[in-house]
């Protein structure tokens, strides 16, 4: 579903930020469809185990792909310089679209604390049991975009899951 939203970044440098096991960096390096995949984290742990994965599979092209450590706050990449990211569960920690090209695409993916088709009484219950958490609204995330400065967003909801996708102008 990711690749879809990605399409005007083929060709291009795609960043996993939050990449943990690698699950979509493998994903998008093995489509090649992108000249480079970052898949990048904080976490050494994590990093190891996308490294052990990426071992484990001949059909992924390594020459397209790069394991890098780096926080979310101070990526090191020049503003502009990245095509495509991608953060899987991780829209709590992406706080600008700086390295994103004018043009590049951002998606995310989480999980909502409710939706438009949730009951009232599903949505008491859902605070009351995440209420620990920060699940956001599906207004919230496309609120949040906006004040980044990205524009065109577009989502795909189901259940609790939420794919979104918006773009630097």
């Amino acid at each position: 579903m990711a690749q879809e939203y990605f399409k005007s970044a083929q060709g291009g440098l795609l960043v996993d930020v939050s990449c943990g096991s690698g699950l979509f960096s493998r994903k998008f390096a093995k489509s090649g469809a992108y000249s480079g995949v970052v898949a990048l984290d904080f976490s050494e742990n994590m990093l190891r185990q996308c490294y052990d994965f990426i071992k484990q599979d001949n059909t992924i092209l390594t020459s397209n792909l790069a394991l890098v450590r780096a926080d979310v706050c101070r990526l090191p990449f020049a503003s502009g310089f990245v095509d495509a990211v991608h953060a899987g569960a991780a829209l709590h920690c992406w706080p600008s679209p700086r390295i994103l090209r004018s043009g590049g695409v951002f998606v995310g993916t989480t999980f909502l604390r409710y939706t438009s088709s949730t009951s009232l009484t599903g949505r008491v219950l859902r605070e009351r049991i995440l209420q620990n958490y920060n699940y956001l609204t599906e207004e919230e995330i496309e609120d949040l975009c906006t004040s980044c400065g990205l524009t065109n967003y577009t989502s795909k909801v189901q259940q609790s899951f939420i794919m979104f996708a918006a773009q630097k102008p």
